[in-house]
């Protein structure tokens, strides 16, 4: 059945809805609140309208005609006085909190920096006469000679001769070359590009100079221009050039044959070295297999080196970043070489930065402390700091044979200061062998 359609009717509202009311009458509505800022925007405008007391008028006039002549004043006295190298320095350096870095573009030139900004910072080794003197008992009797890119230049240039009489007498063999005399006009042009690279100090390289690294025979011509005058920018500007356009090998010969020679010969004279040179050594580190290759083992093994040239290049080692592989290799030839005292400082520099050494590296590390337990000289401070780092960064790559052998090195080379510590390092730590065990353990848990 349906339902009846009579008794569905709905029932009658009472009233309308609030909103319905509202709207009908305006006049009972809300009332909209005034905004704060329209009520101070209103405040400002009124205030506006009203005037200063005459007599605080009257005052800030004269102040401003006093500020005014002041700086009228102070301009004055700038433009009669010139400007010092103090100023000029702090300007450059506005907003570097490192001491020595300017500005991109800015080329410093010895006449605007002081002498502080002139060389590069290091950190200067205090040695006293006690410990300087047993540096020297382990400093080779006749030091190693090495060859400069003159020595090279004249052997090739006798090698020449040599091959001009074989071809007159009719002697030549066939498959010795030499590359062909060079043009008397390449010659006066690049003794001229020389003459402009001793006082250079900014700006572009002549356009001679910079197709040198991709010539075959780019050493005779680079002798042409005398590295030995380059100024230090010209030695940086060089540099830069030649790890970005020469291999490893060819950057290798550069850095030995006038880099090194150019940076000892700067130390020599003025017991600083100077600020773009330092610049030269930390962009020769770009290429880190040809810097230790070309650099760092020439002047390791020459047996000249001093405290103050290994200090400046472990200040370089320190500040750049390098390759964990080469940092390792680097340590292992400096494992295996005849002791001197700038050794232990390299190889301590290199064991600061941290790095997960191969087990070769920490044997051969081992090896180098253990083989002077038996030597009668007395061991300097800078051996027994290298060891003490080696001990503090690689404890936990020792297994026990090794422990035991460092602990005889340091009871038979004690070291008041030192040989203590070192021994509280090893007898806390945890082998390797013990570590390799635990990691087991958990593997199997």
């Amino acid at each position: 059945m349906g339902k009846d359609a009579t008794k569905t009717t709905k029932r009658a509202s009472r009233h309308d809805p609030l909103h319905a009311q509202l709207a009908d009458n305006p006049e009972h509505g809300m009332r909209k609140a005034t905004r704060q800022k329209f009520i101070d925007r209103n405040n400002m405008e009124d205030n506006d309208e009203e005037y200063l007391d005459p007599k605080l008028s009257k005052k800030i006039l004269n102040i401003a005609r006093q500020q005014q002549k002041q700086i009228e004043e102070n301009r004055e006295d700038d433009e009669e006085q010139p400007v010092r190298k103090s100023d000029l320095k702090k300007k450059l350096n506005a907003g570097s909190n490192n001491k020595g870095a300017y500005p991109s573009g800015f080329n410093p030139s010895d006449d605007e920096l002081d002498e502080a900004d002139m060389y590069g910072e290091y950190e200067e080794l205090e040695i006293d006469e006690e410990d300087a003197g047993v540096l020297d008992k382990f400093m080779p009797s006749a030091p190693k000679e090495r060859r400069t890119l003159a020595d090279i230049i004249m052997d090739k240039i006798n090698e020449k001769n040599a091959a001009d009489k074989r071809k007159a007498t009719g002697d030549e063999d066939e498959e010795y070359t030499l590359s062909p005399a060079l043009n008397p006009k390449v010659v006066e042009v690049y003794t001229k590009v020389g003459q402009l690279l001793s006082r250079y100090k900014s700006g572009k390289l002549p356009k001679a100079f910079k197709i040198i690294p991709s010539l075959n025979n780019w050493e005779e011509i680079l002798y042409i221009t005398e590295p030995d005058n380059w100024s230090p920018h010209a030695t940086y500007e060089a540099t830069r050039m030649f790890v970005s356009n020469l291999k490893a090998q060819q950057a290798q010969r550069f850095f030995s044959l006038v880099l090194l020679d150019r940076v000892r010969e700067d130390i020599q004279e003025n017991k600083k070295l100077h600020y773009h040179l330092f610049l030269a050594l930390k962009k020769a580190l770009y290429k880190p297999a040809a810097f230790f290759k070309g650099i760092l083992f020439p002047l390791c093994e020459s047996g000249s080196c001093t405290l103050k040239e290994a200090s400046i290049l472990g200040s370089v080692l320190t500040r750049v970043s390098i390759p964990v592989l080469h940092s390792s290799a680097a340590l292992l030839r400096l494992a295996d070489m005849d002791y001197t005292g700038p050794n232990s400082l390299f190889i301590r520099i290199l064991l600061d930065k941290k790095y997960a050494l191969p087990y070769k590296v920490v044997d051969a590390l081992v090896s180098h402390f253990a083989r002077f337990q038996n030597d009668p000289r007395e061991m300097p401070v800078l051996w027994h700091q290298s060891l003490l780092v080696f001990t503090q960064r690689y404890k936990q790559d020792l297994v026990p044979e090794q422990k035991d052998i460092i602990l005889s090195a340091v009871k038979s080379k004690f070291h008041p200061g030192i040989g203590p510590e070192i021994r509280r390092e090893l007898v806390h730590s945890t082998a390797r062998d013990d570590v390799m065990d635990m990691d087991d353990v958990m593997m199997i848990d």
